[in-house]
């Protein structure tokens, strides 16, 4: 196992023999590693391993750790400036033309989300969804096999695999991030896949409500959230829904408008949309546009993966509203 700063530190918290929460160069140190938050906090939290033990199940998991990468999540401990290969990969998505057209931002800049087509080909798509349903154990001809109880819902706690590093690779996903966070200067989310079958007598969709991931309290930070379809979705078919604009409305007082009600309750189901989008498209939207899953009423399963990048400068704001 290479040196690693801060890994030490990581597995401590995680297993309790230091309590601290989970922050950023910590979040930056796991997609660095390839590893995804929940399963590596569940392994140090059920586990309880030692350290030599954790270093190995990194290695089982993920792989052995990229130098290259390692040296940039160093440099930006460091406040320097990253490895020469990042930095030449970054130059060359600075210099690609844009993936996001002027519509494209306007819709971004009114709405809070935008689309971008085609960012994995058919064929990447294709062997993502095949993953997921692998991973969950079901056969796409078999709809009985749709339903077998999972702990986790409609989120499948898989987070590692070849299938999975088509929109980590693509710089066509990269560019458009960039376009949006205004840096390429970005890291990739090392996140899970999801799988929400169709509704049926016996069983009714059980997700959260329309909801935020961050906290609402003024100013929020700047950041991005994505899912990935891997097949065709239809707006009935579970679908991401979310509140457009909403964004706008929160930074013109809407707090403040609600007085002592808890913002988390809000019934948002009237002005939630859910959007509709093909195989391979990638949805991406602000963080302070609530959001979530929708009842599946079609007739196959909705497959995604969840997508996104974000700034190692990123600082969430430290008040939970």
């Amino acid at each position: 196992m290479l040196e690693v700063r801060g890994l030490h530190d990581l597995w401590e918290s995680g297993t309790g023999r230091r309590h601290h929460a989970v922050v950023t160069h910590q979040r930056v140190l796991l997609d660095a590693l390839g590893l995804g938050l929940e399963q590596t906090l569940q392994f140090l939290r059920l586990e309880y391993p030692d350290y030599p033990v954790f270093e190995a199940w990194i290695e089982a998991t993920a792989g052995a750790p990229d130098p290259v990468k390692i040296a940039r999540y160093h440099a930006t401990l460091d406040g320097l400036p990253p490895p020469e290969p990042v930095q030449a990969l970054l130059d060359k998505i600075d210099a690609a033309p844009p993936v996001l057209d002027a519509a494209d931002l306007a819709h971004w800049e009114r709405e809070g989300y935008v689309i971008l087509r085609g960012a994995i080909t058919p064929g990447e798509a294709a062997a993502a969804a095949e993953l997921v349903w692998r991973t969950v154990g079901a056969s796409p001809s078999d709809p009985d096999s749709w339903y077998v109880q999972r702990s986790s819902g409609i989120m499948v706690q898989h987070f590692q695999g070849e299938a999975m590093e088509a929109p980590r690779r693509s710089m066509r996903v990269h560019k458009a991030f960039a376009q949006l966070w205004g840096t390429a200067d970005l890291w990739h989310l090392v996140d899970r896949l999801g799988f929400n079958p169709p509704e049926r007598p016996g069983y009714t969709f059980r997700a959260t409500q329309i909801h935020w991931d961050v906290s609402i309290a003024q100013p929020i930070p700047f950041s991005t959230q994505g899912i990935l379809y891997l097949t065709d979705t239809a707006a009935d078919q579970g679908a991401l829904q979310l509140v457009p604009g909403f964004h706008r409305r929160l930074a013109e007082g809407w707090l403040e408008s609600i007085a002592d009600a808890d913002p988390r309750e809000h019934d948002f189901s009237r002005d939630a949309v859910p959007i509709a989008a093909n195989a391979g498209d990638l949805i991406i939207w602000r963080s302070d546009i609530p959001h979530g899953a929708s009842p599946n009423r079609a007739t196959l399963p909705r497959l995604v993966q969840y997508v996104t990048m974000y700034s190692a400068e990123l600082t969430p704001n430290p008040v939970w509203i």
